[in-house]
């Protein structure tokens, strides 16, 4: 077995598999384009699923894969044994070939066989095999046909060696690969350890057959239900970081140059010996991870935040950022960390290269927020956990809490608690973030996904009777706006329907439509379907599975019928509304990222006829000067008539030229892509939805909003078209309204507004002089005129529209005049009460003002404080001062008691 580094491993891999016929498919992104079914890419199979369902076409029949992965939720959540186990991790790549219809089980285990015998050179002796247990040709193909002696070759159970998709659907036997870790244990042992998953084997590869078809649920496995599949397919995976451990013969992934590159990168900063490092191997690991999976996922388009993916990847970094602590290291060191492993992997996944800056500034951005609020955090939960008894249990709700509130994610406190040797109710933590979830509105994505199935067999069947091509309705959107068509179906919620009336609602399937799916952030077109004597209003257009649209609408004449000829006719003035702004969307995208930095990414958008929005990742408010910057740029592009073309090519032949993908959208082998240039490209993205002929045809373009929308994304609002024009329009009457309120032209506001100010500036000044003013008589008339309340002087004043300023001022003069006393004073000002209590300095031993505030204070609806030489009070009840006025006098006489 000769030494391979792990990008020649990934490398041999690929090279086999293209030698063999197969298509080269670079990775998938991360985020599973238009699937809610999944947080993140978890198999090479993912991005291939609509192809083994038939419902994706691909030029090619085999294809292989090294996929970016990621497995922290779900039945697949890894991240409590990342660190101590040697091979779990959150992030890794899965090395894959595919078969689509093409070969099956024979030529996909003598792939296997001599890629891992002859390419990697992998002891033959070393290496044994499990098959289903009723699949006999595999076994077969195994023993006879490789010649692996029988004792290597163990027959499983479901459990362990069958694969299905779902209850129903796709479904087959599957053949695993081991590596045998201890050989020397002797051949007539491996059967019965295989059977009992005895550590002594290492998975290495999964060959996944897709037989059969199964029609019902068949928990026991008896095989009644399952049908053999017209084209069958193959999945295989076959984990990078295991497969590159066992070539570099290391016992623990993390050994590898995979992640030793980064483990010395952090120790380079802690500045440990390697035996330090390796007394605290789990932190070093849990650093190694979890950054490797956040620079993939920033560069994906994951920005740390509090939901779905976003809160994913917030979890990894302030993970790895605690562990970092247990290493000594308190300052954020994790974007550092992040260069190493841009420099392992980039020369393969180049967009870590291309968006290296921004990678580090948002984990190291992340960091300094997480240990912001860290100390906070970390002090409640050791008040939590002070108050159980010795290996108590933490509340699930106070979980959340410090989840919710703290931003301290439930894993770290579950690594906290158990550290310390308690435990966290997972359970009550899942109910309170379920229940915080339904009332904020989240977690309703997946409302239509359980009618998947219906609206499945509605299409299998109109395909079956031929009212469909194989490939679906034919969707011809980019044309004419009214398009004659057949109806061929007639639905409610998936299910087929024969009768109709007027007001009933419906779903209506086509031969062919003009009418725009929902997708990218446009959203639907509306119209209507017009027969010689129904006609259905459409409110929607959806596709509820691949080459399936429906057009869901009301009967507001007539009774439809399937077979009936009809005119589809899509609402063309919106339609033009929407075009305008969705170009527009276009132009802002490429205006934010010239005056704001290439980091700029959209992250989600709406495209309404009415108005725009769009969602960017940028970490900073945009100035006035910003705004207006790209506003103009936009406008210049419009008035400069770029056209604006579209065409159709390869993916790989886009992203090479630059055309920037959508966040979260799932792109084929072939896209459509849309153009904006004159000479000079100003815009090139990846997009199927309508667009202008040229810039022109916009007419006007103008930002609303700009705000935030969570940490790091950004939000800007405008309007296009006839919008903008009433919007203008609108803000000029509001001018020309406050001009005539103004006695003044438009044009003079400015300059009308700017001597108004200072005309109120002066008026104010001269307020204030004859509030004073008047405040100096009053305390003059009752200076020589004091009362006596146990044998003290008091002076009492209820004032009017007097400022706590000249209150104050007031309480000094009567300092300096009584020299020995005690002033209380009540006041209206601005419809609130207020009370002041003074006592000079030799009697606040018998008279405090806090006391004798907190007595009267009551009265007026409010409360206060102070120091015993002076106090003050607000309330509400400004009727009420002159009763809180004579209990002051009440509490001056019981104190002189």
């Amino acid at each position: 077995m000769k030494f391979m580094t792990s990008a020649e491993v990934r490398q041999a891999f690929l090279d086999y598999f293209v030698e063999q016929n197969h298509k080269h498919v670079m990775s998938s992104s991360l985020v599973p384009g238009n699937d809610p079914t999944l947080l993140f890419a978890n198999s090479g199979m993912v991005q291939f699923k609509d192809v083994f369902l038939g419902i994706d076409k691909r030029d090619y029949k085999r294809a292989t894969t090294a996929q970016k992965c990621m497995r922290v939720s779900g039945k697949h959540n890894d991240l409590e044994n990342v660190g101590p186990s040697p091979r779990h991790h959150t992030f890794f790549e899965m090395l894959g070939n595919f078969s689509f219809g093409d070969y099956f089980k024979e030529s996909a285990i003598e792939f296997a066989w001599q890629l891992l015998t002859e390419v990697y050179g992998l002891p033959k002796d070393r290496l044994v095999f499990t098959v289903y247990q009723n699949d006999d040709e595999a076994y077969n193909i195994w023993v006879k046909k490789i010649g692996v002696d029988p004792k290597r070759v163990a027959r499983m159970g479901p459990k362990t060696n069958f694969w299905q998709m779902a209850e129903t659907g796709p479904c087959g036997p599957t053949s695993e690969i081991h590596w045998d870790k201890t050989p020397e244990l002797g051949e007539d042992s491996i059967i019965p350890m295989l059977q009992a998953e005895d550590d002594r084997f290492l998975e290495i590869w999964n060959l996944v057959f897709m037989q059969y078809n199964r029609t019902q649920a068949d928990p026991t496995h008896t095989g009644q239900y399952d049908h053999p599949l017209p084209a069958p397919g193959v999945d295989t995976g076959m984990g990078l970081e295991r497969i590159v451990s066992i070539i570099q013969g290391k016992t623990a992934n993390y050994d590898t140059d995979l992640f030793m590159p980064i483990i010395k990168k952090t120790q380079e900063i802690t500045g440990h010996t390697d035996a330090q490092r390796d007394a605290n191997y789990v932190p070093y690991r849990v650093i190694a991870d979890h950054i490797r999976a956040a620079v993939f996922l920033i560069a994906d388009g994951v920005l740390p935040g509090a939901k779905g993916r976003d809160a994913v990847c917030r979890l990894v970094i302030r993970r790895a950022a605690r562990f970092g602590t247990k290493i000594g290291l308190h300052e954020p060191f994790l974007g550092k960390v992040a260069d190493a492993v841009i420099d392992t992997m980039g020369h393969y996944y180049t967009e870590l290269k291309d968006r290296a800056d921004v990678i580090k500034k948002t984990i190291t951005r992340e960091e300094e927020r997480f240990r912001r609020t860290m100390d906070i955090g970390l002090t409640e939960l050791d008040a939590m956990l002070a108050e159980l008894p010795t290996g108590g249990t933490l509340d699930g709700e106070k979980a959340f809490y410090l989840k919710a509130t703290l931003g301290l994610p439930i894993q770290v406190t579950k690594d906290i608690a158990e550290e310390r040797g308690y435990h966290v109710d997972m359970s009550g933590f899942a109910t309170a973030e379920q229940e915080h979830t339904t009332i904020s509105g989240g977690g309703l994505a997946m409302g239509e996904m359980d009618m998947a199935e219906e609206y499945n067999a509605v299409l299998n069947q109109l395909k079956a009777d031929k009212l469909l091509p194989p490939d679906g309705v034919e969707y011809l959107t980019y044309g004419d706006t009214t398009l004659s068509a057949k109806v061929v179906a007639l639905t409610q919620n998936g299910h087929p329907i024969t009768e109709l009336g007027v007001g009933d609602k419906v779903e209506v399937v086509l031969n062919r439509t003009p009418f725009y799916v929902e997708a990218g952030g446009q959203v639907s077109d509306t119209g209507t379907i017009r027969a010689e004597n129904w006609e259905i209003e459409v409110e929607d257009t959806r596709r509820p599975v691949g080459g399936l649209i429906i057009h869901i609408g009301e009967v507001v004449q007539g009774a439809p019928k399937v077979g009936d000829d009809v005119l589809a006719v899509v609402d063309a003035q919106r339609r033009a509304d929407i075009t305008r702004n969705h170009t527009g969307t276009h132009l802002l995208h490429a205006a934010l990222r010239n005056h704001l930095g290439i980091h700029v990414q959209q992250r989600g958008s709406l495209v309404a006829p009415e108005r725009l929005r769009f969602d960017f990742a940028h970490d900073a408010r945009m100035t006035p000067e910003q705004l207006k910057a790209v506003e103009t740029e936009v406008n210049q592009i419009i008035l400069a008539n770029y056209p604006v073309k579209s065409e159709i090519k390869s993916l790989q032949q886009a992203k090479a030229e630059g055309a920037m993908a959508l966040f979260g959208e799932k792109y084929g082998e072939t896209v459509r892509t849309v153009i904006i240039e004159n000479g000079a490209r100003y815009s090139y993205e990846l997009c199927g939805g309508v667009h202008v002929a040229s810039t022109a045809d916009i007419g006007l373009f103008i930002i609303v909003s700009e705000g935030s929308v969570s940490a790091g994304v950004r939000r800007v609002e405008a309007l296009t078209g006839g919008a903008a024009i009433a919007y203008i329009q609108e803000k000029l009457d509001t001018l020309a309204h406050v001009a005539g309120q103004l006695q003044t032209t438009p044009e003079n506001i400015v300059h009308r507004v700017t001597a108004l100010q200072d005309e109120i500036s002066q008026n104010r000044k001269l307020i204030e002089k004859l509030r004073r003013e008047i405040a100096r008589q009053t305390f003059h008339a009752k200076i020589d005129a004091l009362e006596t309340i146990g044998g003290v002087s008091v002076m009492i004043l209820q004032l009017e529209d007097t400022p706590v300023e000249t209150i104050r001022e007031m309480s000094d003069w009567f300092k300096g005049k009584a020299k020995s006393g005690i002033f209380v004073a009540g006041s209206s000002f601005e419809d609130k009460p207020l009370l002041m209590v003074t006592v000079t300095d030799d009697l606040t031993k018998t008279y405090q003002a806090g006391n004798i505030i907190k007595q009267i204070a009551p009265i007026i609806g409010g409360g206060g404080g102070g120091r015993p030489n002076m106090a003050q009070a607000g309330g509400k009840d400004v009727s009420k001062i002159p009763e809180a006025l004579q209990k002051a006098r009440e509490v001056i006489s019981q104190m002189a008691k």
